[in-house]
């Protein structure tokens, strides 16, 4: 089981999570990837890829897709036999909350309590019995998070009104992509050829 520490943070984390969301199903979801615009200089988003999914306060929570870290689960829970198991090192979510873990799972059913549907096919687990659970009988079904990411009410519409952010679509493919490397690059020029079209038609 891991330590008393990660189960404090993580219920606290439970808090913001779950508190803040409404009750939804999976036909019901305010999920969206961003896509950080070039205008985006801040060095702790620059050139990130979020999956966000809107708070019951007209806040938004997520968690950067594109930053794995050198850390694997094993030696950040050295004393968690089952963490060896995990393949995938684990990645950066966010600057908020970096002392909890966080883990999207690609599942057709809710993994456990203390767990966000996303949408259809991807669950956000927090919960730390759940993770354990994760952890123990499909370790390589989840890509693990340290940190997650906030924006008050409003501020998330502001900085895309602001040019930071292309919106796109949620997809499963994206949020657990072999290749985040390149995955900023590729949905920047994804982004910017649905613009070109869509000025190309406002035209005519």
């Amino acid at each position: 089981m891991m330590t008393n520490l990660l189960r404090t943070a993580a219920a606290a984390l439970i808090c913001t999570f779950i508190a803040a969301l409404p009750a939804r199903s999976q036909q019901d979801l305010s999920t969206v990837v961003l896509v950080a615009t070039p205008a985006l200089v801040d060095p702790e988003y620059r050139q990130t890829v979020l999956l966000a999914t809107a708070t019951e306060n007209g806040g938004h929570v997520g968690i950067i897709l594109n930053r794995p870290t050198q850390r694997s689960l094993a030696s950040l829970f050295p004393d968690h036999g089952p963490s060896k198991a995990v393949v995938e090192p684990v990645f950066f979510g966010g600057p908020f909350g970096i002392t909890a873990l966080t883990a999207a799972v690609h599942s057709n059913e809710s993994p456990g309590p203390g767990s966000i549907v996303l949408m259809p096919g991807v669950f956000l687990a927090v919960g730390v019995q759940t993770i354990d659970k994760i952890i123990e009988e499909r370790p390589n079904e989840a890509r693990y998070y340290i940190g997650h990411v906030g924006w008050r009410p409003g501020e998330l519409r502001a900085e895309v009104e602001r040019g930071l952010w292309y919106v796109m679509k949620p997809d499963a493919g994206i949020v657990f992509s072999k290749n985040t490397e390149k995955l900023w690059e590729e949905l920047v020029r994804q982004a910017r050829q649905v613009n070109a079209a869509l000025d190309s038609a406002a035209l005519n």
